[in-house]
């Protein structure tokens, strides 16, 4: 270990880095493991090279995977057919329902479906239509349907 630590080391380094991969899956540590392994591999075919440049080409390989596997990823987002799926709310955007409950002082209950509401609009008496204009956490703003 006169020149800095064995490529043995990084291997068991990039092993680590493997498992917690595997047990915080953020596709982060998948980089910094191959990082570690392509190191460990200079480091046994040149082994006269020190620790800093070692350590060195480790942060550098880090970052420049970490950077090239965002940059690759970020256009290869595929769009889903179902955008709303998991944003019950904004799936009745657009709805238009009868008024349950009065609307008193900007709020009130509305039912849809199977479920109950908090809504935000303006007072408006049971019994009248009203379209589900967007959602404010889990509250419905309404506006009352134009016939």
């Amino acid at each position: 270990m006169v020149n800095g630590p064995e490529f043995w080391w990084w291997w068991i380094a990039a092993v680590v880095l493997l498992i917690l991969e595997v047990m915080v899956p953020a596709t982060f540590f998948l980089w910094l493991a191959i990082s570690a392994a392509v190191v460990g591999i200079l480091s046994w075919l040149i082994p006269a090279v020190g620790w800093e440049a070692q350590v060195l080409v480790f942060a550098v390989l880090s970052v420049a995977s970490v950077v090239a596997w965002r940059v690759y990823l970020k256009p290869r987002t595929e769009a889903s057919d179902q955008p709303t799926l998991n944003r019950r709310g904004e799936q009745y955007i657009g709805r238009v329902v009868t008024l349950t409950e009065p609307i008193a002082n900007g709020t009130g209950r509305i039912r849809v479906g199977e479920t109950t509401w908090g809504a935000e609009g303006p007072d408006l008496p049971a019994g009248t239509r009203i379209r589900i204009a967007g959602v404010s956490g889990t509250r419905f703003r309404v506006e009352r349907e134009v016939e």
